[in-house]
């Protein structure tokens, strides 16, 4: 090599290394990071869809996929295995036995201040409370719904085994052609379509809280390695994705534009906008307003664990602290979680 080649060959090498440095002024490239939701684009999901359109990932560094959930996507068991960085698990109850089976998920709010879930039967079918279950067609979600299922039948003195429990697909079409006795549904969406279609007073309607089964639903969740990798991650997603979320109970209506957006053809304006009413009111019940959104009632998780213990619906004992790490939470902004 000639000295000629051997100064361009060093002036390549020091203007590559020069470039691999930012300039002052010069933004760095977004983090890609992703969020798998437990089910299709809707309001259940606002806060997310939020954050990514209003720009509050991008201003905290993150380039943010918003991956879809269905009902043969599980997305605890996706998280942990580290195919998404973050998600939204089933429950309170799903973060429970999840650490039980020695999955490492970590929830980091709670999204819901209370259960969603009502499980219904036609009122010819004589099905009123969960003892009935037995020897029927129990349909459920196996994203996390599962869990409340198991706990409402194990109340009865009922095993799994005891009816046939099969995963319900995205729609009541099942319930409605009588292919199932039990549906389950959730008040911001299945149950809202159904009584469109079955007027509710040909309905029974089974509540887990009359049973003490009361749980708190979709937390955000990710995993313990990404928590020790790459805390600051976590904290700009947090911080970004609870300002989402306040934003979207806030200002309900514009939150309907930026879901139908981001649904498509598929979400229908009326439907999205009942269910974004629930949706509000399910974020601020309870703590919610008063402490801001994404509240975890760690005290009360507690008393549903043991109640799970007492039912050996779970088998060992969870520690808490580890299972629901609040300290991001905490260190997002009051302006950003708290709603006047």
């Amino acid at each position: 090599m000639n000295r000629i080649t051997r100064r361009t060959s060093l002036r390549t090498v020091l203007l590559g290394a020069a470039a691999s440095v930012a300039a002052p002024g010069i933004a760095r490239a977004a983090e890609k990071v992703s969020i798998r939701l437990k089910w299709l684009p809707q309001g259940q999901f606002a806060g997310y869809y939020v954050a990514k359109a209003k720009g509050y990932y991008e201003a905290n560094g993150l380039d943010v996929t918003i991956n879809p959930g269905g009902p043969n996507l599980n997305s605890e068991a996706l998280v942990a295995a580290g195919s998404d960085t973050f998600g939204v698990g089933g429950g309170s109850d799903s973060i429970l036995f999840a650490r039980a089976k020695n999955l490492p998920l970590v929830s980091l709010a709670m999204m819901f201040q209370g259960s969603a879930t009502v499980f219904v039967s036609r009122k010819s079918s004589g099905i009123v409370e969960p003892k009935d279950f037995k020897g029927k067609k129990v349909g459920t979600w196996f994203t996390g719904a599962q869990y409340l299922t198991f706990a409402m039948m194990a109340k009865a003195g009922l095993s799994p085994s005891d009816a046939t429990i099969v995963p319900q697909p995205a729609t009541n079409t099942p319930f409605i052609n009588g292919e199932l006795d039990v549906l389950t549904t959730v008040n911001y969406n299945t149950l809202i379509a159904l009584e469109r279609t079955i007027p509710a007073a040909e309905l029974n309607y089974i509540y887990p809280e009359k049973y003490g089964l009361s749980t708190f639903k979709d937390p955000l969740i990710t995993s313990e390695k990404v928590i020790s990798d790459k805390p600051a991650t976590v904290q700009n997603f947090m911080n970004a994705s609870m300002k989402g979320w306040r934003y979207a109970v806030m200002n309900k209506a514009e939150t309907v534009d930026i879901l139908l957006k981001a649904g498509g053809p598929a979400l229908e304006r009326k439907h999205q906008e009942a269910m974004m009413d629930v949706i509000a009111s399910l974020v601020l019940a309870g703590a919610g307003k008063a402490k801001g959104v994404g509240y975890t009632d760690k005290a009360a998780i507690m008393k549903e664990q043991d109640a799970l213990l007492e039912l050996k619906a779970l088998t060992e004992k969870v520690d808490i602290e580890k299972a629901f790490n609040t300290s991001f939470w905490d260190a997002v902004p009051k302006a950003d979680k708290e709603v006047a």
